[in-house]
C-alpha cells in the first residue's frame, strides 16, 4: 500500500531534504530524509524554419531583342535623314520653305520628346505597382512590419491623385504606429483604400460587359462585333490601370495586356473554369436564346472574365482581407436580362 503523505513545505538548504534524480528514484530510502524528485519539463516550441530562397534564375542572351533594337535604330536613322532631305530641299526651293519645314520637324520632335516621356513614366508607374504587389505578398507571408509600413505609404502616394480616398488615406497614415503585425497593416490598407476602387471597377466591368453583349447582338458583322470588341476591352483596361493609379501609355498598356494574357493563362484561360459559363453551355441556356442573342452573352460573359483578371493584374495590393470579384456577381444580370428578352421573342403574339 502506498504510503499517502500530506502537502508539506520544505526548504531546499534543509540536511533532511535531499534532490534525486529520476535514476535514483527505486533505490531504497535511507533514515528520515525528504526525497524531492523534480520532473522533467519539455517546451514543444515553434523552430522557426528560413523559407528557402529560389536560386536567381540567370538572364540569357536575346538575340530577339537585338534584332528588334537594331531595326528599329535602322528605321529612326532612315526617318531622321529624310526629314533632313527634306528640309535641305525646302531651303533649295525657297528660304521661307525650309524655314516652315524646320519648324515643323522642331515641333514634331518636341512632341516626340512628350510622348515619349509619358511612356517612360507610365512604365515606370506599371512596374512600381508589379513591385508594390509582389513586395506586398512577400511582406504578408513573413509578417514584416517594416516593410508593411513603407509599402502602404508607397500606395498612399500612387493614390494620391484619388479624391474619393483622401479621408482613408489619412486615418491610413494614423494607424501606421498602431498596428504592430504588418499583415494586419496591410489588410486594413486593402479595406480602406482597394474597397472603394474594387467596387468601382466591378461597375466599369459590368457596365463594358453589358453594352459588348448589346452591340455584338445587334450588330449585322463580324468585322464589326470583332473591331468593337477589341476596342470596348482595351479600353476598359486602361480605365482599370488608371483607376488603380497606373495610367498607362500605349507601351504600358501593351505590357499590362501581356500579364492579363498571362494571368488567364496561368488561372485557366478565358472561361474553361467559370460556373456561371459552364451552366449556360452545359445547361442548355444559350440553346435557348437566338443565334446573335447567344453570341452576344457570350462575348459579354468573356469580356467581364478579362475585366476580373484586369482588375487583379492592375491592383496595387494583391486580394488577402477582400473576396474577388466573382463573375457570377458581375455579369449574373446579364444572363438573366438575356433570358428575359428571350422569352419576351418566344412569348406567342396575342390573337
Amino acid at each position: 500500500m502506498t504510503e499517502q503523505r500530506k502537502p508539506a513545505a520544505f526548504r531546499l538548504d534543509d540536511p533532511h531534504v535531499v534532490v534525486a534524480t529520476a535514476d535514483e528514484e527505486d533505490r531504497p530510502r535511507f533514515n528520515d530524509a525528504v526525497r524531492i524528485t523534480p520532473e522533467p519539463q519539455s517546451f514543444d516550441l515553434p523552430v522557426p524554419v528560413a523559407a528557402a530562397t529560389p536560386a536567381p534564375t540567370r538572364k540569357r542572351f536575346s538575340w530577339g531583342a537585338v534584332f528588334w533594337s537594331a531595326l528599329f535604330g535602322l528605321v529612326v536613322l532612315g526617318g531622321g535623314l529624310a526629314v533632313t532631305s527634306l528640309i535641305e530641299d525646302l531651303f533649295a526651293r525657297a528660304t521661307w520653305l525650309g524655314t516652315l519645314g524646320a519648324a515643323l520637324a522642331g515641333v514634331a520632335g518636341l512632341a516626340l520628346a512628350v510622348i515619349v516621356a509619358k511612356e517612360v513614366a507610365g512604365l515606370i508607374r506599371l512596374g512600381t505597382i508589379e513591385t508594390l504587389h509582389s513586395r506586398a505578398e512577400a511582406a504578408i507571408a513573413a509578417d514584416d512590419r517594416d516593410a508593411a509600413r513603407a509599402i502602404v505609404r508607397e500606395v498612399s502616394g500612387v493614390l494620391a491623385t484619388a479624391p474619393q480616398l483622401a479621408r482613408d488615406r489619412r486615418d491610413l497614415e494614423n494607424h501606421l504606429t498602431e498596428i504592430i503585425d504588418g499583415a494586419d497593416l496591410l489588410r486594413l490598407a486593402e479595406r480602406k483604400l482597394m474597397a472603394p476602387l474594387d467596387a468601382e471597377a466591378s461597375r466599369l466591368v459590368a457596365r463594358t460587359a453589358r453594352r459588348v453583349s448589346l452591340v455584338t447582338a445587334v450588330s449585322p458583322r463580324a468585322a464589326v462585333d470583332m473591331a468593337f470588341v477589341l476596342i470596348a476591352a482595351v479600353g476598359m483596361i486602361r480605365r482599370l490601370a488608371a483607376l488603380y493609379g497606373g495610367r498607362p501609355g500605349m507601351l504600358g498598356l501593351i505590357r499590362l495586356l501581356r500579364h492579363i494574357i498571362a494571368h488567364l493563362a496561368v488561372t485557366g484561360g478565358l472561361a474553361a473554369g467559370d460556373s456561371l459559363i459552364q451552366q449556360m453551355l452545359g445547361h442548355g441556356i444559350a440553346a435557348k436564346l437566338s443565334a446573335r442573342l447567344g453570341e452576344g452573352v457570350l462575348n459579354g460573359l468573356l469580356t467581364a472574365r478579362l475585366g476580373l483578371a484586369a482588375i487583379e493584374v492592375a491592383r496595387p495590393l494583391p486580394f488577402v482581407a477582400l473576396p474577388k470579384p466573382a463573375l457570377s456577381d458581375i455579369a449574373g444580370d446579364l444572363l438573366r436580362r438575356s433570358q428575359d428578352r428571350s422569352q419576351e421573342e418566344n412569348r406567342p403574339a396575342p390573337g
